[in-house]
């Protein structure tokens, strides 16, 4: 029960909670250390040098800073992480002993304590630093975002503790005891450091690895100054910390040089340091508790970096009205509580896009150099501005402003560099599998394109053709030419009609010779060819082939005349298009069997271009012929025609694999009108959802504003798939017609739906299972009934899972509708990819990207899919309210399709449960029949 209370009031999830109190015990000794040695050194050197002596300390500190870096950056190309680590915190626990031996000697001198105060600047920023970087290690960006928070507060109850710690026994044992006790408590660090390690960093995986190596020539052959430099991102993040190290100084300057002119004794100062830092960290670890996740989640991450900034400007406006130590102690413990809370896990999951071996090197120089170069900074501006111009230190405040305003500016430069840098990795983690799946096909090289039409089977040249633009077709003139030779008629039809687009009259020679081939496409191609590039008058060429002794011929002039006479009327009358179609037709009508089928599909054809209503019957005749090369041909005439009679019965061919693609091409012959045929019919309820779902193909054809309220309309279908469709029909409209408008207030609408719908199916999976499991645990044996229970759960689980990647795809498609396609492109790549870590990228760069509303609804629907569905734990990690199965079954019967009403019933037809009668009463009038026809059965059961 605690332990379950405990994990969703920290949301820390199973695997989770050793590590992370590992983590958080590290910190928590860190800080408690600082809080010992910090108020004890900072009064000493107050009460022996003064205050006046600060800004000298911070340019020392500065200088030596920059020299141990210098080293440091030498170590880290050289050690492991572990073993520096290590290092560094022997280093300093040794130092921090001889600091207590010689206060214990009173061998104390004011060159020692600037040295003590310099090496406790060090440690601060060096040995935090190092935690980080491990954490970084330790945690992906998700973890990192959702246990940051918690890890923190345990440097803020180190904070607490050891302030009040230092508090309760200066005045008792002295100053020496707490550094000799400070030097022991470092050295606990070091096999803390060695457990987390073995539990996690040691079996870094394979993408960690792969980044690693990814980023190690980077990292080896620059120095960590020109890395910062290189990277926009990691320039203005030592910029912000710069100018925050620079603006907390001056703060704590003022606060410094307030407190000690009103406390002199140092034992007394050092208890009054204590205090007020214990006290800050006390509200900085309830903030890190129960408000840095929360404010983290809904504000993200760069508009969580503004809030420090912000309040420390509010209490100097104040300060400066009212100069009093009470309000510096408000503007301290703003930047005492939020700093290390807030603003430390911001500034931490900032650095998380960047690779890690450059993170490695840059942090450190990030976290020792800068700050301490900024300390400088903030010395020099105390000593040559406050000092030598010998102003008040309330004046400090209008340049602690200045720094703030500064300070917001780089965050909101830092906000699109932090974006670009989340894109770049997602992308860079992404590119291997691109490299081995990314092969460019042989028709987009022009070498390999000339192979194939000189080379190429007959599949190969005809598709090659059918996927040549105008322009490709006039650079490849010679060799399409030569295939008039070819072999085999369809590759040279193919030719013929590419040959259209060269001028006139260039190959009239070789086409006429085409005439005599016994083949009815490329007679028709070659007449159609002759009719468009030759000087010879139209006349001319339908008085030599119209009656000619040869069919081929003469059914090919006919079918060019019907087409040429939908522009000229005069031709068609004085050749009789309509005398001699009906000549055909009684002609084939009275005896089929002793003509080719070729006759017959070239004859619907003709009628298609003809467009005379008198003949449709035959169109409509052969459409159920049962000859399916007939079909094809007039399914093609009907869409020829543009008659509204055929839309329904084309619109039933959809459903059938082998004739789609041809009843996609007639439905789109009818041009942009049939969208306003399609709305009427759905509004009037004639289409199937068998159909429904092949018609957003048809639609985007058009590209008109008609075809995108059509599309967005479709995305109320109950069918999963008509939804997928019409969203994928969308975003290609978008993209090629960017002018038209789509609604992003309906979009919003029905993105909202579907991430109802997506949690509605998770539900279900996890109630359907739960039950599943219950049956099998207390049964030994089940009974023919449970058995059949358990096999109708089991198929409705099946078809939820393949809806629930469904219900993503179209989530995505909506959300490509709202945002940048690109970046929801790169986010879908990562959430498919095999590495958990690109995974986890993704979800993160969506988390940036969506806007607070979008995002709360998506986001834990999304990470849920990603980081559980795929190891099939639901139950006990679904962060979705959980329904029980009679809900659940009742949703389904009312919300989704046929297929998933039908798996339904199936399972309330074993389950003979009555309360299902009235819903399943009411599918008696649905419109599926089989639906009905399943309904009836399952009535007859339950009365």
């Amino acid at each position: 029960m605690l332990k379950t209370l405990f994990k969703k009031t920290f949301d820390i999830r199973d695997g989770e909670i050793r590590i992370s109190f590992f983590m958080q015990l590290y910190i928590f000794l860190i800080i408690t250390v600082l809080l010992i040695v910090k108020p004890t050194v900072t009064a000493l050197f107050l009460s022996k040098l003064g205050a006046s002596h600060l800004p000298y300390a911070y340019m020392i500190v500065a200088i030596v800073a920059v020299i141990a870096s210098y080293f440091y950056n030498r170590l880290v190309k050289k050690v492991s992480l572990q073993r520096l680590t290590m290092g560094t915190l022997f280093f300093f626990s040794m130092c921090f002993l001889v600091f207590g031996f010689l206060l214990k000697t009173i061998f104390l001198n004011n060159w020692i304590l600037y040295v003590y105060y310099i090496l406790i600047a060090l440690f601060a920023v060096l040995t935090t630093s190092q935690f980080w970087l491990i954490a970084n290690l330790v945690y992906n960006a998700r973890e990192a975002k959702r246990l940051f928070g918690f890890i923190g507060s345990g440097a803020i109850a180190g904070g607490i503790f050891g302030g009040y710690l230092t508090t309760i026994l200066a005045p008792i044992t002295g100053n020496q005891f707490l550094i000799i006790l400070a030097a022991c408590l470092i050295l606990l660090c070091i096999p803390i450091l060695k457990i987390v390690w073995f539990i996690r960093i040691r079996k870094l995986n394979k993408y960690a690895i792969q980044q690693r190596q990814l980023s190690k020539t980077t990292e080896n052959s620059k120095n960590s100054f020109q890395l910062i430099l290189n990277s926009k991102h990691l320039s203005l993040l030592a910029l912000i910390i710069g100018v925050s190290v620079i603006m907390a100084k001056l703060v704590d300057f003022q606060f410094s040089d307030f407190a000690s002119v009103r406390i002199p004794d140092s034992d007394q100062l050092a208890s009054f340091f204590g205090f007020w830092f214990s006290t800050f960290n006390v509200l900085a670890l309830v903030i890190q508790l129960f408000l840095t996740n929360r404010v983290l989640g809904v504000l993200g991450v760069s508009s969580t970096l503004l809030i420090l900034p912000l309040t420390i400007a509010l209490g100097c406006l104040i300060f400066l009205a009212v100069p009093e130590l009470a309000i510096l102690i408000i503007i301290k413990g703003l930047d005492g509580s939020f700093k290390q809370s807030l603003n430390k896990a911001a500034v931490e999951l900032s650095i998380l896009p960047i690779p890690y071996d450059i993170k490695n090197s840059a942090k450190a120089f990030i976290d020792v150099v800068v700050d301490s170069l900024a300390t400088g900074i903030a010395g020099l501006i105390l000593v040559f501005i406050i000092r030598k111009w010998q102003l008040d230190t309330t004046y400090i405040t209008i340049i602690i402003l200045f720094f703030l305003f500064v300070w917001v500016l780089l965050i909101y430069k830092l906000r699109e560099a932090y974006f670009d840098s989340f894109r770049q990795n997602l992308q860079l983690s992404l590119s291997a599998s691109e490299e081995n799946s990314g092969q460019v096909q042989k028709e987009n090289n022009l070498q390999s394109t000339f192979q194939i039409l000189n080379e190429g089977s007959e599949t190969e040249i005809l598709v090659l053709l059918d996927r040549l633009t105008e322009f490709n077709s006039k650079n490849l003139k010679e060799s399409i030419i030569r295939l008039l030779d070819h072999p085999s008629h369809r590759v040279k039809t193919a030719a013929v009609n590419q040959l259209y687009a060269f001028d006139k009259g260039t190959v009239t020679d070789r086409i006429e010779q085409l005439l005599w081939v016994q083949d009815d496409e490329l007679v028709v191609a070659s007449l159609n060819y002759l009719l468009l590039h030759t000087d010879l008058k139209d006349d001319e060429l339908f008085k030599a082939y119209l009656d000619h002794e040869i069919d081929y011929i003469s059914n090919a002039a006919l079918l060019c005349l019907a087409k040429e006479a939908q522009h000229n009327l005069r031709i068609a009358t004085k050749y009789q298009l309509d005398y001699r179609i009906n000549e055909k037709v009684k002609e084939l009508s009275e005896d089929e069997a002793s003509h080719r089928r070729e006759e017959i599909a070239e004859l619907l054809i003709t009628i298609g271009y003809a467009r005379i209503p008198r003949f449709y019957s035959y169109i409509g005749a052969n459409l159920h012929h049962k000859d399916e090369y007939i079909i094809k041909h007039a399914i093609k005439a009907a869409g020829l025609t543009a008659s509204e009679q055929f839309v329904l019965p084309l619109l039933s061919f959809l459903k059938y694999n082998k004739l789609r693609k041809k009843t996609i091409r007639a439905l789109q012959s009818y041009g942009p009108e049939i969208t306003q045929t399609v709305l009427k019919m759905d509004s009037d309820d004639l289409l199937k959802v068998a159909t429904k779902k092949y018609i957003p193909k048809i639609v985007e054809s058009f590209y008109n504003q008609n075809a995108v309220s059509i599309l967005v309309r479709f995305l109320r279908s109950k069918d999963i798939i008509v939804r997928v469709q019409a969203s994928k029909s969308l975003l290609k409209i978008k993209r090629k017609k960017p002018v038209l408008q789509i609604n992003r207030t309906l979009i919003n609408k029905y993105l909202h739906k579907e991430s109802i719908s997506y949690k509605n199916t998770i539900n279900s999976i996890i109630s359907l299972e739960y039950q599943n499991r219950l049956l099998l645990e207390h049964s030994e044996k089940l009974s023919d009934q449970q058995t059949e229970q358990h096999i109708a759960r089991n198929e409705i689980i099946l078809l939820l899972k393949q809806q629930l990647d469904l219900n993503l795809t179209a989530i995505f498609n909506l959300l490509s509708l709202l945002y940048d396609q690109t970046d929801i492109k790169v986010v879908y790549d990562g959430l498919k990819s095999d590495f958990k870590e690109a995974k986890m990228n993704a979800i993160e760069f969506l988390d940036n990207m969506l806007q607070t509303k979008v995002k709360m609804k998506v986001l834990p629907l999304i990470e849920f899919h990603t980081t559980y569905m795929l190891n099939q734990q639901f139950e006990e990690q679904a962060s979705v309210p959980i329904k029980e199965e009679m809900k659940c079954l009742l949703l389904l019967l009312k919300n989704r399709g046929k297929t998933t009403k039908l798996a339904v019933l199936n399972l309330v037809f074993h389950l003979k449960d009555h309360r299902f009668k009235r819903t399943v009463r009411a599918l008696r009038n649905h419109k599926n029949p089989e639906v009905v026809k399943s309904a009836f059965k399952v009535l007859e059961v339950l009365n």
